[in-house]
This record gives structure tokens, C-alpha cells and sequence, in this order.
């Protein structure tokens, strides 16, 4: 059998990012996960919370590597992963009651980063929360050191990678009818911004 894709970022922040989402996701609902990546936080999440149906999505060359943890958990309530390239116009089908994303805004080309928010309309219910986790800059400020090497390390890798400014983001998210409720302090000098979603 081949071997699951691994990210260690993944092992680090799960339990915290556990402990948020299980205080803002505290009822039944369909999450929709945009870039699930290895397939770990999808496999933590719908074990953890099984209240929730946990519905994973990527592009279509990650969605066999994280098949390999899915089909090893066998989990009830962690959906099939569907093929999503958020900067495509057409949308797998479905309404979710919340989305989650990790560390995907600073790996999106920016004009990724405003098609996905564009597209959550699509799929959003009414009252949706939207939960994007990550680092972010203040004011055009970095928060930390790290955080600056680590901007540093993904532009030399692609120009268009790059950890965004929270007020652009923000603006975007409300364009789109997603207001930001709350801005919570994660370990590593992360952020998880929770959104409402009102049409």
C-alpha cells in the first residue's frame, strides 16, 4: 500500500484548532473543508466531532493521498472528497451550514484567494460560519519574525504565494456577504477568523 501523505503542521495545530472549532461548530451541520490536503485534519475533525458531517475537498492530484487516511478511518460521517479548484466557476453541488480552511490563503495566488470567496455563495446556507485559519499581517505589519522568514521562504518558492494583510482579506470576505465575528490567537503566531455568512 502506498504511504499516507504526511504534514507535521498538520499534527501541531490539530488539537487546537479542535478545541476552537468544537466551541463554533457546537451543533449539527455539514462543513465543507476547502484544501484538505494529506487528509489528516479531516480524518482528527470527524473523529473528534461527530456531530458534524466533515466534507473534504481539494484538487483532484491531492485527492488520492488523502483517500489513503480516509479509507483506513472508515469513519460514518466523513464524506467522500470532492474535486474543488476554487478558482474554477463551476462548484460541486451542495449547501453547508460551515467551511473550514487551513493554511491555504498564503499558498492561493490572490485572485484564488477573491474566487473563493466569490464561489462560498454558491454553497453557503444562510447563517453559515466560515473558519480560515493561518497567519495573517496587521496593517501591513508581520506578528512575528517567523512569521516574516516564513513570507520570505514561500515567495522564493512562487511570487504569487504570500501571507495576506487581514483587512484585505476581510474586505473581500464581506463583498460577499461574510461578516467577521471573531479574530482568535492560535499557537504559533496564527490566527483562525470565524465569519457569518448572511445573504
Amino acid at each position: 500500500m502506498a504511504n499516507k501523505p504526511f504534514s507535521q503542521a498538520c499534527e501541531n495545530n490539530k488539537r487546537p484548532l479542535l478545541a476552537m472549532l468544537a466551541r463554533v461548530f457546537d451543533r449539527p451541520a455539514t462543513v465543507l473543508e476547502i484544501g484538505s490536503g494529506t487528509g489528516q485534519h479531516g480524518v482528527f475533525f470527524a473523529e473528534s466531532l461527530p456531530h458534524l458531517q466533515w466534507q473534504p475537498s481539494d484538487r483532484i492530484e491531492n485527492i488520492p493521498g488523502m483517500s489513503l487516511w480516509f479509507n483506513e478511518a472508515a469513519l460514518p460521517n466523513l464524506l467522500s472528497p470532492l474535486v474543488l479548484d476554487v478558482s474554477l466557476p463551476h462548484w460541486p453541488a451542495g449547501q453547508y451550514q460551515g467551511v473550514f480552511t487551513a493554511n491555504t490563503l498564503h499558498i492561493m495566488a490572490w485572485p484564488e484567494v477573491k474566487a473563493m470567496f466569490a464561489g462560498l455563495k454558491r454553497v453557503l446556507a444562510p447563517g453559515a460560519i466560515v473558519c480560515i485559519y493561518g497567519p495573517f499581517n496587521y496593517e501591513g505589519r508581520f506578528t512575528s519574525p517567523s512569521n516574516q522568514a516564513f513570507d520570505a521562504m514561500l515567495r522564493s518558492q512562487a511570487s504569487h504565494m504570500g501571507i495576506r494583510d487581514i483587512a484585505d482579506v476581510t474586505m473581500f470576505a464581506e463583498r460577499h456577504g461574510l461578516t467577521l465575528q471573531a479574530d482568535h490567537a492560535m499557537p504559533a503566531n496564527n490566527r483562525l477568523l470565524v465569519f457569518n455568512y448572511q445573504q
